[in-house]
């Protein structure tokens, strides 16, 4: 005979950011939360914000670290988190160490996938922002969502 484990899945808190809450009604609010949260980084995080139905962020998660210039990036780990959480949109972003805001062809492939993983699962992806050193790119504005 052989055993099934019998397993509850929860949402742990690791930390808060100290931030007032408010709706994000623009990429430059979003912009605003992610640096916050991205401040010293010095390799690329992927991180997806998790959006109530007021479009208030509840929850932070790093999906992905990687290195100076790449990181990898699986819309499981995406959208894991934004179930957990409850969450009715997410906004991604990541920043870039080399300071430059511009998205990269893989930039652009990743947020077409998960866009399409976000319609299956019924979490709209919002935006997708590319953070540089004193600028961003907001993927939506730039008509690649």
């Amino acid at each position: 005979m052989q055993n099934i484990d019998i397993v509850k899945v929860v949402m742990v808190r690791e930390e808060s950011l100290k931030t007032e809450r408010f709706a994000i009604r623009s990429s430059r609010d979003a912009d605003f939360v992610a640096r916050r949260y991205l401040e010293g980084a010095d390799r690329e995080h992927f991180i997806v914000m998790m959006l109530d139905t007021k479009r208030v962020v509840n929850a932070i998660h790093t999906a992905s670290i990687g290195s100076l210039d790449a990181t990898i990036v699986h819309p499981r780990e995406v959208y894991k988190a934004a179930i957990l959480a409850n969450a009715s949109a997410i906004i991604c972003a990541h920043n870039h160490p080399s300071g430059d805001h511009r998205p990269s062809e893989e930039d652009r492939q990743v947020t077409k996938r998960l866009v399409e993983a976000g319609l299956i699962l019924g979490i709209d992806m919002l935006d997708h922002l590319v953070i540089g050193e004193s600028d961003y790119t907001s993927l939506r504005s730039e008509g690649y969502m």
